[in-house]
């Protein structure tokens, strides 16, 4: 069923000053929009948002754990929820903050899946060893090995590499530009083998100008095409789990970390506001390093 969206005051200024003074990204706005809107749309007879209290965000909580949502989408939620809230308390000075007595479920620690050096040498190697589909275009396995090589190489998220322009490439410095969250510019270095994969798609495609990835209709390429040829190569590979893009993103920092990059350092090439976020990758290598010293030390 469709949610139809009540709009207020308060929910029309908030959205606005989402997108216009803080310039988060069109799927966070989106995000944010259906949160709100799912909420009030849970019951009729709701107050207004500054008349709600602790004890009707209780309820909705319960209410969406009734109807089987995951934990990360409640929470997600709620972070809207929040995010609201706090607006109301900073610009219209709203005294109590409802959303402050209550406590979300806990989520446990899951760490993410990494690829092994073969298996990113496998992957990586995948477009330009398999024959290509018919129809497609003749510079299709170039630009395939040029995203799975930029993915791996400078731990890219998926909106960012999709968005990337030729001129965001510098071959000189050996550098990507990339705008991410919340429309922050960073700029990323580039390894060797992605600069060469970049350069020869981009010769064989004849791409000068404009978006760099391009699909057969020579428009930009969407992230949903992304995920199918990565879907694609993984059947010709004898990795034996489903490899998303984030993953090469995951496998990225926790290869630089294992190799001993700092962790400030990991932080500012991934785009990480937070240092928090970027920890959970020292776990994954500690995870590593306590696996291959249980298989190979004769005392462990």
């Amino acid at each position: 069923m469709k949610i139809r969206a009540r709009p207020d005051r308060y929910s029309t200024e908030f959205f606005r000053c989402l997108e216009v003074e803080r310039g988060v990204s069109p799927r966070t706005l989106l995000n944010y929009r259906h949160a709100l809107t799912k909420f009030r749309a849970s019951r009729e007879d709701l107050p207004g948002w500054t008349d709600l209290k602790p004890g009707d965000f209780r309820r909705y909580l319960m209410k969406l754990a009734a109807e089987g949502f995951a934990k990360p989408t409640v929470r997600l939620h709620f972070a809207a929820l929040r995010t609201f809230y706090r607006f109301l308390s900073e610009r219209f000075a709203l005294k109590d903050n409802p959303l402050k007595q209550v406590q979300l479920p806990k989520l446990g620690r899951k760490l993410p899946f990494v690829l092994t050096a073969a298996q990113i040498d496998e992957l990586l190697g995948a477009p330009m060893r398999i024959p290509k589909e018919k129809q497609a275009p003749v510079w299709m396995p170039q630009r395939d090995a040029a995203i799975l090589e930029l993915f791996y190489s400078s731990g890219l998220r998926l909106a960012e590499l999709t968005s990337l322009n030729a001129a965001d490439i510098d071959p000189y410095s050996e550098s990507v530009r990339v705008l991410g969250k919340g429309r922050k510019e960073r700029v990323v270095p580039v390894g060797a083998p992605a600069l060469v994969a970049i350069q020869q798609y981009r010769q064989a495609a004849k791409v000068d100008a404009g978006p760099l990835f391009l699909n057969k209709a020579r428009k930009r390429l969407s992230a949903t095409a992304v995920w199918s040829l990565l879907k694609r190569y993984l059947r010709h590979t004898t990795i034996p789990l489903e490899v998303s893009p984030h993953k090469l993103r995951h496998s990225f920092a926790t290869h630089l970390l294992d190799a001993g990059a700092d962790l400030r350092s990991v932080q500012a090439l991934l785009g990480h506001a937070s240092l928090s976020t970027t920890q959970i990758y020292t776990h994954v290598s500690i995870e590593r390093l306590r696996t291959a010293y249980d298989e190979a030390h004769p005392r462990a």
